[in-house]
């Protein structure tokens, strides 16, 4: 006779994220006792860490902080992307813990990048080990798989749900000065969902521009265009091409007549970063 019911199987289930199988058999084996249970799903997960490296971590999820810069002067907004191998364990709450712990690590250790992160310290161990810790309770591959930092006057941040059952999957970070404040939320939201690469046409890689430009003189050549017409041509088309990438010069979302950049302008402020998260992207 079983020495658990189904609500136990619920209840571990959402504590650990463990599969429907491996809950039963940890519950049978500890007697029904749920930490116990726990301990033996956490054990036997950390012996499958190794065996898990190959899998796809495309689920997840985006967790952001707004702190004070050290001198008090600004603003830095950190960013956090964390996957799981199913979207079950990205909306349970050990792993939504997990990924508050990260970026707390991240915001306290100022680290720039994945690497100096997973070094960082957490309560006195490594975010690695964190991670690995975690991978073990869950029973999936877990990865820290981005980091961003955004400092300004002003940092706004914008969560999206994609899923309301899920947790965030789209995070964005939009830098302004004082000025630009109060439309940076606005500008938030636009980043979400037009996904600019660039900031400003000055800031797209000169190598990037050159093969736009070949590419455009490509097209238009084996579309027959007039050689006179050509030089006209290779820039509309490039023109375009920093509308659709670069931020200030893409069409506003809640006024296509006017650009991202008019918009901040008219408000008297500036852009001065941005970053962008969706989870697997």
């Amino acid at each position: 006779m079983a020495n658990y019911t189904a609500a136990d199987i619920r209840t571990l289930r959402e504590r650990t994220g463990a599969g429907m199988l491996d809950v039963k058999r940890a519950l049978e084996e500890a007697d029904g006792d749920q930490d116990r249970a726990q301990e033996i799903i956490r054990v036997k997960g950390l012996k499958g860490v190794a065996k898990r490296e190959g899998r796809a971590a495309a689920e997840g999820l985006v967790a952001i902080d707004v702190v004070p810069t050290p001198d008090g002067e600004g603003e830095t907004g950190v960013m956090v992307e964390v996957n799981s191998e199913t979207d079950f364990v990205a909306k349970n709450q050990t792993f939504i813990s997990f990924a508050d712990r990260v970026l707390a690590a991240a915001v306290a250790s100022g680290a720039r990048d994945v690497d100096a992160l997973l070094a960082a310290d957490s309560d006195g161990v490594g975010v690695q080990s964190v991670v690995d810790d975690v991978a073990a309770t869950l029973g999936e591959k877990i990865q820290v798989r981005r980091l961003a930092r955004v400092s300004g006057q002003k940092v706004a941040s914008y969560l999206h749900r994609t899923a309301k059952d899920l947790p965030p999957a789209v995070g964005v970070l939009v830098a302004t000065d004082a000025a630009g404040a109060d439309v940076a939320h606005d500008v938030a939201l636009h980043v979400a969902a037009y996904s600019p690469t660039y900031l400003s046409r000055e800031e797209v890689p000169a190598e990037t521009v050159a093969d736009e430009r070949r590419i455009a003189e490509d097209t238009a050549r084996n579309e027959g265009k007039p050689e006179g017409a050509l030089p006209k041509i290779i820039e509309g088309r490039l023109n375009g091409f920093f509308k659709e990438n670069c931020l200030l010069d893409q069409a506003f979302a809640k006024d296509p007549k006017k650009t991202v950049g008019q918009v901040v302008r008219e408000a008297g402020g500036t852009v001065t970063g941005f970053a962008r998260f969706r989870v697997g992207a």
